[in-house]
């Protein structure tokens, strides 16, 4: 760890102020942007931002110029939703969804270019689609919960991030051309609700809604997945309304804002 973190308390308090811009930004930003707030000299600001990326803490975006959350950072925010206070409050709500609509409800969370199982309550139906175990990833392209991360991106990012992505066939119904994904995405924006019919796991059907945070900033996915012998896609999207009820709830347990 560089020393900046432990000798200067001056400069500790602007890489944490640097830390704080990026990660309350909704979009990469370049060094400039951070510091409309910070006011550092040109010079102090570039250089800690290089240090903390040589730390891993923020990354570069495609461009070279703009920033945005690292691989440390990023850890650091799943620590700390996935904190003992936070799940047990957000497993309370989990658990009493999953037992008014009688399926598996999951909450997942953008990991690089997949997404990743946060939590999970199952259903107590003998027969159920037994998915990846909690902190595991899945794909973006043909998942309810990745779809909806997807067509929440601006434009220009969505599209980059779907030309780098491995379009892989899991089902006949997966959406392995750019063209027709980007199509089903510009549904689901509208809705804000994303679906997954058959398209990740044959005779499995999903769907997903986003959670927000107070600023309205997407951050995670709350869904729901029944096998399709049991409900159609059409059927599971008529729980569309308390999973939304239920991601209010989840956002004041998350983020309760200043007091």
């Amino acid at each position: 760890m560089a020393d900046y973190f432990i000798d200067n308390g001056s400069s500790m308090q602007r890489v944490l102020a640097i830390l704080e811009q990026v990660a309350n930004s909704d979009r990469p930003v370049t060094p400039t942007e951070i510091n409309k707030k910070l006011n550092l000299p040109k010079a102090t600001i570039h250089r800690l931002c290089r240090k903390l990326e040589d730390e891993m803490f923020l990354q570069r975006e495609i461009d070279g110029k703009r920033y945005l959350p690292g691989n440390r950072l990023r850890k650091i925010a799943l620590g700390i939703i996935s904190n003992e206070n936070f799940r047990t409050h957000r497993h309370a709500i989990l658990k009493q969804l999953s037992e008014e609509i009688g399926e598996t409800c999951n909450i997942t969370i953008p990991d690089g270019s997949q997404m990743r199982y946060l939590d999970r309550i199952e259903t107590h139906w003998p027969l159920r689609m037994q998915l990846s175990s909690v902190g595991t990833k899945v794909p973006l392209h043909c998942t309810a919960s990745g779809k909806l991360f997807l067509s929440l991106l601006r434009k220009e990012q969505m599209s980059k991030l779907i030309e780098n992505l491995n379009l892989e066939q899991k089902t006949v119904n997966t959406l392995t051309n750019t063209e027709s994904l980007e199509k089903a995405l510009a549904k689901i924006r509208k809705d804000q609700v994303g679906t997954d019919n058959e398209e990740f796991v044959d005779g499995m059907v999903s769907v997903a809604v986003p959670i927000f945070n107070r600023r309205k900033r997407f951050f995670a996915t709350l869904s729901i997945h029944a096998p399709s012998t049991r409900m159609t896609l059409e059927e599971i999207s008529r729980h569309v309304p308390r999973l939304q009820k239920a991601s209010q709830d989840l956002t004041l347990i998350t983020d309760p804002g200043d007091n």
